[in-house]
């Protein structure tokens, strides 16, 4: 410690063991954020699809605002993390973002009906500001070049895992049951990110200058004009997002916008950066990143078609236990992260240490195979359904199982290859980057969606079984498509890497 009795960046990058203690204290932060932030998402189509107590919409029409919603969400993470890099710094913005998502749960636990879309709207700003800041704090805890970075952010994936897994659980039983109803899921949300935001209070000095404004050189009233500055316009967009969300018309044009400033910013980030070195790096992120938007948009149907397909198509038997269909599905994901990641983690050691471990390039093309094998798999269902369009629950959680693997050959070694691919200066935006194309995989993602539901509203359930399912093999194909390519491409990606592994 320093006389100031504040750590020093050093001092904390110089941890003994395996985990900076300051890795335990975000992880706690992360998992409540995740708990409020999958909790939500796995009430909001089936909250959306409601005829009686939700918001009376066709299976299209919330497909298609699911996919608004998390866009949206997402496409704020990579404004929030240009505003961290370039004025707030992490903890001002992770702060900020946390106090109005908890307002945002708030207004909807109040009237779900009459102030749904209010409430939304103040969560996606508060999610945009908090998420990329936390896990480029992460990244920051290690020195470059250190191998125990891909372990730490394993772990902080298990945390993002397990605050998903009791969010889901718990918002989708207090939503959907008769005795409590959808404010309480929403109340639990915004109860759960109050938790998180004194976690992070409380913590937030062991970070030492991890997160702290990048505008110190500046007095203290320019600096506090910026960031009230930041705040303001924040809260102005406040009217555009409550438009764009009621309309999904509109989201199309802010899509068709917000991506092509984002590449054209990211080229003159690029250019600027005057080290050849760390042009490829950039551009060796950016090729991940598009591979990511088609991740993305198939593996969020879990949100979107395949709650709804949860909600009317399969039965409640799992094993030998009767359970609500969409609790499994809004769950499943996040157990098996937890039982598996680090299974997954001993057999890449153990393949590294007989040097056969896939490199990043073929994690990410494995991971497609995965998805590609799950979607077969959400498609078999047809074949063990009745003649009412009902099938099994069982088979639907095996897919589940397999794209978990996917997701764990991808999702934690995308985080982690961000901050190592990215020059210090640049690490807010290119976090932001990363989830910004998880912006267009949700926005895909509810199209697709939209585009399997059934237009009759009357339709049977085994035209609503078939219409998901061929959606569904459809994907299965286009995944193994962009696997087999990104294995084919590896060794050129690999090259623009350079020395990052």
């Amino acid at each position: 410690m320093t006389k100031t009795n504040v750590l020093t960046l050093e001092e904390i990058q110089n941890f003994e063991g395996k985990y900076p203690k300051q890795l335990w204290y975000l992880f706690l932060v992360e998992m409540w954020e995740r708990f409020c932030f999958y909790g939500m998402r796995g009430v909001l189509t089936i909250f959306m699809a409601d005829q009686i107590l939700g918001l009376s919409l066709s299976d299209k029409e919330a497909n298609l605002k699911y996919g608004a919603i998390q866009a949206f969400v997402y496409a704020f993470t990579f404004i929030g993390g240009i505003f961290a890099d370039k004025i707030l710094g992490f903890k001002k913005s992770l702060l900020f973002g946390a106090i109005v998502m908890i307002l945002g749960n708030l207004i909807i636990a109040f009237s779900p009906q009459d102030f749904f879309y209010l409430g939304i709207t103040l969560s996606i700003i508060g999610t945009g500001f908090f998420k990329p800041n936390i896990s480029s704090m992460v990244g920051e805890l290690y020195k470059e070049g250190d191998s125990r970075r891909d372990a730490g952010f394993g772990l902080f994936y298990s945390g993002i895992n397990l605050g998903a897994l009791l969010g889901g659980a718990v918002c989708v039983y207090l939503g959907t049951s008769p005795e409590y109803g959808w404010s309480y899921a929403f109340l639990s949300a915004a109860i759960v990110m109050i938790i998180g935001l004194v976690t992070f209070i409380i913590i937030k000095k062991s970070l030492g200058p991890i997160g702290d404004s990048p505008l110190l050189n500046l007095s203290n009233s320019k600096r506090t004009l910026n960031e009230i500055a930041v705040y303001v316009g924040s809260l102005i967009s406040i009217p555009l997002i409550f438009i764009m969300i009621k309309n999904t018309d509109y989201t199309d044009y802010f899509m068709y916008t917000i991506g092509p400033l984002a590449i054209l910013y990211f080229i003159y980030e690029t250019i600027k950066e005057k080290e050849i070195k760390a042009q490829k790096k950039l551009i060796a992120a950016f090729i991940f990143i598009l591979f990511s938007v088609i991740f993305w948009a198939f593996f969020e149907q879990s949100g979107g078609s395949l709650a709804l397909f949860a909600k009317n198509n399969l039965n409640s038997s799992l094993l030998f236990f009767e359970i609500n269909p969409n609790i499994i599905n809004n769950t499943s994901n996040s157990l098996f992260v937890i039982v598996f990641s680090p299974i997954l983690g001993l057999i890449w050691l153990a393949m590294a240490k007989k040097k056969i471990e896939p490199n990043t390039v073929l994690k990410f093309g494995i991971g497609f195979l995965f998805l590609a094998l799950s979607f077969y798999v959400f498609y078999y269902t047809r074949f063990f359904a009745n003649l009412e369009g009902i099938t099994s629950l069982n088979v639907f959680t095996f897919a589940y199982l397999i794209i978990t693997f996917g997701e764990l050959c991808l999702s934690p070694i995308g985080l982690s290859i961000m901050t190592k691919l990215s020059p210090k200066r640049l690490s807010g935006m290119m976090m932001g980057m990363w989830f910004l194309a998880s912006a267009y995989g949700q926005y895909v993602a509810g199209l697709l969606g939209a585009g399997m539901s059934s237009p009759d509203e009357n339709a049977t359930l085994i035209t609503k079984l078939h219409g998901y399912t061929e959606g569904y093999y459809q994907l299965a194909i286009y995944a193994l498509i962009a696997g087999v390519l990104l294995i084919v491409v590896s060794p050129l990606i690999k090259k623009l890497m350079q020395e990052v592994k």
